[in-house]
């Protein structure tokens, strides 16, 4: 996006999901890109694509191309620590588990998720959108289809009284012209 409009100023922060909406209904932000639905009829949410969850085993690890939701694993499923809304969307995928069937291993990064996937104490869900950044060439892993195919709804949200929305849905429509023209696969919402 910023090869394309090299003039735009933005300033990035990334935060949980609660931080986020916080500082967007106190001002401190004016949008964010997010995993909707924020649940708050404060703001405004634009969808704009929806993104895949993939299965990451160790490279080693026998799997067919693709794994039912229903057969994964609990007490094998790594997932990010209590917060993030990552770790909610994967709960969502696999329905409801108890804490104690969970694996015994949690991180505040995809990152060192990811790293103790690939040395084998389990797998995880990885948003496709975060595949190419986190697995670069890595060779450690193994990404999976899962059956059905779940997914996230990744849109931006803004506080409804905002004076600048105009902007704030033309800068949700490069968003999504950028995610378009890097996934050949991509859904129209």
């Amino acid at each position: 996006m910023q090869q394309l409009h090299p003039e735009l100023d933005l300033t990035l922060h990334e935060a949980q999901t609660g931080r986020l909406l916080e500082d967007l209904a106190n001002g401190a932000l004016d949008v964010a890109l997010l995993a909707l639905p924020a649940g708050d009829d404060r703001f405004t949410t634009q969808t704009l694509f929806e993104d895949r969850f993939l299965l990451a085993l160790p490279a080693d690890a026998p799997a067919p191309d693709s794994i039912r939701v229903g057969d994964l694993r609990a007490d094998k499923l790594i997932l990010l620590e209590e917060g993030h809304c990552l770790r909610d969307q994967a709960l969502a995928v696999c329905g409801a588990v108890g804490e104690g069937a969970m694996a015994k291993f949690g991180a505040t990064s995809l990152t060192t998720v990811l790293q103790m996937v690939a040395n084998g104490y389990g797998s995880t869900l990885l948003p496709e959108m975060a595949a190419p950044v986190e697995l670069g060439g890595d060779t450690e892993l193994s990404l999976r289809h899962l059956e059905p195919e779940p997914s996230r709804t990744i849109g931006l949200i803004w506080r409804a009284s905002a004076p600048r929305q105009e902007r704030f849905s033309v800068l949700g429509d490069v968003i999504r012209g950028v995610w378009r023209k890097g996934n050949p696969g991509y859904r129209e919402q």
